[in-house]
């Protein structure tokens, strides 16, 4: 088999798997890249079964080279692991070449959060409409679902009018991997959203309940561009972006004496592992405080 067919076999096998088109669009990416770099003018690249150690370290040089962050080569590199499992298992090829091949390390940054104060100050200078947006309602919405849910902005824009659960005060939230989940929301949240949706309905032949100016869903980078706009404008949080609110989510939860289990459930992650690193943060405030209040530290 030809690497073109087995980056397409293992693109529709994802599909067929649900995984996000997040997830699909970012495989996709890594593995057309490693193609192109296989690919010299002139020359067909050669079969994943010719694909040896040696050539997947010159490839892993050139993205040193590149001067890429080690963050994104290790993500080039997972996704060069997860076509050769699926060769393996379709029997394409007979080694696991890419599991020889060693990560670079990366190092262990805690995210940056927020105060709760300066979240919700912010929040307010939103709804006083200060920008004075046409869409104002609708940002106003985004930025409750955000914090107030700790949702994942790719679950924002797929959000659909169904999903409201308006006398329970729930959303369900479809997460990674199509896995669902009810969430609860405050009342700020569903008053939000009750106001945008009313706005919206006229004219509006999509399901999706963020939508643009000319009724078109929403995409994740939309949503970025909103929440930095706001951001920069009305606060001093420089580089906020729509994970830092779930971020803050999470850890002002977590101050106020939430449970990591509960924690856990309200974000959707699969591991408890991947929940504690709120632990962390919340440490590094306990330490701060500790170093400023106790006579002897």
């Amino acid at each position: 088999m030809e690497l073109q067919a087995a980056i397409d076999a293992f693109v529709a096998q994802l599909r067929r798997q649900n995984a996000s088109p997040q997830t699909i669009r970012a495989y996709q990416n890594d593995l057309v890249q490693l193609l192109e770099f296989l690919s010299p003018p002139g020359e067909a690249p050669p079969s994943p079964e010719r694909i040896d150690l040696l050539i997947l370290r010159e490839w892993v040089a050139s993205l040193y080279h590149a001067k890429l962050s080690n963050v994104s080569m290790r993500r080039k590199i997972a996704a060069v692991r997860a076509l050769w499992k699926f060769l393996l298992r379709e029997g394409i090829v007979s080694k696991d070449v890419p599991k020889l091949l060693t990560l670079p390390k990366i190092a262990k940054t805690l995210p940056a959060v927020p105060s709760a104060e300066n979240v919700n100050t912010l929040l307010d200078r939103i709804a006083e409409g200060i920008l004075a947006r046409p869409t104002l309602r609708r940002d106003i919405a985004i930025f409750e679902l955000l914090y107030g849910c700790g949702v994942r902005v790719s679950e924002l824009v797929g959000l659909r009018l169904g999903d409201i659960q308006w006398k329970d005060r729930l959303i369900l939230v479809r997460g990674k991997g199509r896995k669902e989940r009810l969430v609860p929301c405050t009342q700020k949240v569903l008053d939000a959203l009750k106001a945008w949706v009313a706005e919206r309905s006229a004219g509006v032949t999509v399901d999706q309940i963020f939508v643009s100016e000319k009724g078109e869903p929403l995409s994740d980078r939309s949503v970025r561009r909103v929440v930095e706009l706001y951001a920069k404008s009305l606060s001093a949080l420089e580089g906020m972006h729509p994970h830092t609110l779930r971020h803050s989510f999470a850890t002002h939860l977590l101050r106020e004496g939430a449970d990591l289990r509960s924690i856990q459930e309200l974000l959707g992650h699969a591991q408890l592992s991947t929940t504690q690193k709120y632990t962390q943060v919340n440490l590094t405030d306990l330490m701060a405080i500790y170093d400023k209040a106790h006579p002897r530290a």
